[in-house]
């Protein structure tokens, strides 16, 4: 199905069951323990063996020697596979390093070698017997010190890395009110709670793999080409995964090195990797230093916006593109971003839950702040000032949907933002100092093809097969609400199968495009199998209405499950996007709220309420948005006020690797937290009318927290994490 007109009347808008908060259909299978995750396939590889990764202890050099000699003689020890005898691997197109090194070592904790054995206790204590010599040089892993020898990477996933707009330079120079500052945001981890894990099985030539992994179709192709084997010699299996955040986009070494390490023992091997080689194995968010210079007319509209931005990476990586939501939040003619890319020997920086926006706007919604303050405007009404209907980069360029200053207006109205004390460091609550914050949040709404199979059987149930997954975000529910709606079945009549290579290619869950993609195409497949039931009941297909499990037309109204007296009726097709996205720019906003105490003796901080407003075109089951927004929140208090990555800067390293060193909130850390969704839906973006909710509640929720901190103590800090260490000398005086 080809969508390149904007969407009219369809059978989505009966909004039966979809837009209906309903129970996500997995959550029992997860609340009794009988979801099968990767590691606990026990129902489809009896009796497997275990692997144990080894990591490399140093970050850059090579392996002069490696002996297995005491390893191998091990009790329960089946195999161990090194780049020595693992044969010519290949590097899939996701990863920079390979995942498994040697004798080049590319970073800390790359995989060198996978122990097989009996047990995992087995595995584990043979692999601490295997004995390497390294040859160590010289790294770099201060992205402030390699600062000045970043480059301008290639355009990526998110254009061009530098942009420019009228005289940017002038107008600044000109502007009779001014902010240029530099902001910090450090290493982050995804930490979610399952780790990287896989079962492998070779039959023959062919490969299967339970793994928990975010994009199917992406990390079949990995597979294979690092194995060079054809495509369809490998199956993937993740049909549920306990958290990826952008962590699980791609195949990682648990993967390969399990299937390595089955074909070496010829059976069956599951690895896991344990919490540090997570945290140094696998991917990170990649710190940033990010310079803001904003330039104001005295009535507040901004005259000039300028965002430089510094990451670093492994060679052949990306950058953190931290400066790109600046180009569409706020209006001012004269304009300049630029990205530059240093070179690190640090594991690999990737994608983490909103990347580019989630940093960008901890430091630019800082700014914003910063330029209200020095103008004596709210800070609401700032940003409600500088909105913009079109793309500021290409006026003729509007959003197809922009309902930016509803949410600030809303989110105000509800917070109490009235009552908010303009001056900082002055509402006490006993001893604790109060402050509110607010930011504004900008997602991209990315569309990509997704495809589906639908099948209509004899008892009148409908199965929908697709390679989509379902990374704790509800794509189950989601998926049997658009088949139910189609269809004009109860929810309990769909079937819905994710996360097997074999089925249909999906858009795979990343980048809040899943939601929005995955039921698109589900709606495409079923609309072809609302015409197939048509024609074998001699309707015509335009005029049939697919309601309470039967088909109506006319006068005339028989039982769904009649059209398949003969036989089983399968459908399947894509949805393909035309030029709506490049016509239109195609986004998602909100605004945050944050309340804050900060302890005016110790400087401890304690969040106290929370608000999001959310403007993301349909919402198609605001139960589970909800939930995604709620997460989404937590995990931007995390990042702003403890989620730091320390690195070694003599060893190349993440210290903190595990979840004992690594802080992230818990339920304590935020008490209340509300959301509101605007009712709104956007024809231009799919026949859902939906765009994504997931990664939006993350945007500018860091700096709406340290805008409250600062509203409540005075004090502005620009380098995150903001501990108490940071405010602690400069704390006002208290009575």
């Amino acid at each position: 199905m080809k969508f390149d007109t904007p969407a009219t009347t369809n059978p989505i808008d009966q909004l039966k069951i979809v837009g209906k908060p309903r129970d996500r259909i997995d959550g029992p299978l997860k609340t009794t323990g009988t979801a099968p995750y990767a590691y606990e396939r026990h129902d489809a590889v009896p009796d497997p063996a275990y692997g144990h990764v080894v990591g490399a202890a140093i970050a850059k050099g090579r392996i002069a020697s490696i002996d297995l000699s005491h390893a191998k003689a091990a009790p329960g020890v089946l195999a161990i596979v090194t780049a020595d005898n693992a044969g010519k691997l290949g590097k899939g197109d996701y990863n920079p390093a390979k995942l498994l090194g040697g004798p080049a070592i590319d970073h800390y904790h790359q995989a060198i070698a996978v122990v097989v054995a009996e047990t995992f206790e087995q595995a584990r204590a043979a692999a601490q017997l295997i004995r390497v010599d390294y040859v160590s040089a010289e790294g770099a892993f201060d992205l402030a010190a390699a600062k000045d020898s970043a480059v301008t990477p290639k355009p990526g996933v998110g254009g061009p890395p530098d942009t420019a707009f009228g005289d940017f330079a002038g107008a600044f120079a000109a502007a009779p009110v001014q902010l240029d500052a530099t902001y910090t945001t450090p290493d982050q981890g995804h930490a979610m709670m399952e780790p990287h894990a896989s079962i492998a099985a070779w039959d023959g030539d062919k490969l299967t793999i339970w793994t928990s992994n975010q994009m199917i179709d992406w990390g079949t192709g990995d597979v294979a080409k690092t194995l060079g084997i054809p495509k369809e010699k490998v199956r993937l299996i993740s049909p549920f995964i306990g958290g990826g955040f952008g962590g699980k986009l791609f195949v990682r070494s648990d993967a390969l090195l399990a299937a390595l390490g089955a074909r070496a023992a010829r059976r069956p091997v599951k690895v896991a990797l344990p919490r540090p080689l997570i945290f140094n194995n696998t991917t990170h968010r990649p710190a940033t230093i990010q310079r803001i210079r904003i330039g104001a007319a005295r009535d507040g509209r901004i005259t000039a916006i300028g965002h430089e931005g510094w990451s670093g990476n492994l060679p052949g990586g990306e950058p953190e593109t931290a400066v790109n939501q600046t180009r569409l939040l706020y209006a001012g003619a004269n304009r300049m971003t630029t990205t530059k890319l240093a070179a690190l020997d640090l594991p690999e920086g990737n994608a983490m839950r909103a990347p580019g926006e989630a940093p960008g706007l901890m430091a630019l919604e800082i700014a914003i702040d910063e330029m209200a303050e020095k103008l004596g405007l709210d800070p609401v009404e700032f940003r409600i000032l500088n909105d913009t209907q079109v793309d500021p980069e290409k006026p003729e360029r509007p959003f197809s949907q922009r309902n930016l200053v509803e949410c600030l207006r809303t989110g105000a109205a509800r917070f109490g933002w009235s009552k908010r004390t303009p001056q900082p460091g002055k509402t006490q609550d006993g001893r604790w100092l109060v402050g509110m914050g607010v930011a504004a949040a900008l997602r991209n709404n990315l569309v990509t093809t997704s495809a589906a199979r639908v099948r209509l059987d004899s008892r009148g149930d409908v199965t929908v097969e697709t390679d989509m997954t379902d990374i704790g975000t509800g794509s189950y529910t989601i998926i049997a609400q658009t088949a139910a709606e189609m269809m004009g079945v109860p929810l309990d009549k769909v079937v819905v199968r994710l996360g097997d290579s074999t089925f249909p290619v999906s858009c795979g869950s990343g980048g809040q495009w899943g939601g929005n993609n995955s039921t698109a195409g589900v709606y495409a497949a079923c609309l072809k199998l609302r015409e197939a039931v048509a024609q074998r009941l001699g309707y015509n297909s335009a005029e049939a209405v697919f309601a309470d499990s039967h088909v109506h037309a006319g006068n005339r109204s028989v039982p769904l499950a009649q059209a398949v007296t003969e036989g089983d009726i399968v459908a399947e097709d894509a949805i393909e996007y035309g030029d709506l996205d490049k016509t239109h720019q195609q986004s998602t906003f909100g605004a945050h709220f944050v309340e804050v105490g900060v302890d005016s003796a110790t400087a401890e901080i304690r969040v106290r309420r929370m608000l999001a407003v959310c403007a993301a075109g349909r919402i198609l089951n605001p139960k589970t948005a909800r939930s995604q927004v709620i997460g989404a929140m937590t995990m931007g208090v995390g990042a702003a006020l403890m989620e730091e990555l320390a690195v070694d800067k003599r060893i190349g390293f993440f210290v903190n690797h595990d979840l004992a060193g690594y802080e992230v909130p818990v339920h304590a850390d935020v008490p209340h937290q509300e959301v509101v969704f605007l009712d709104e839906t956007d024809p231009m973006s799919s026949p859902m009318k939906a765009k994504g909710v997931g990664e939006l509640g993350i945007c500018g929720v860091g700096a709406a927290v340290a805008n409250a901190i600062h509203n409540a103590t005075g004090v502005r800090v620009r380098d995150y994490p903001i501990t108490l260490d940071k405010l602690l000398a400069r704390l006002p005086e208290v009575a």
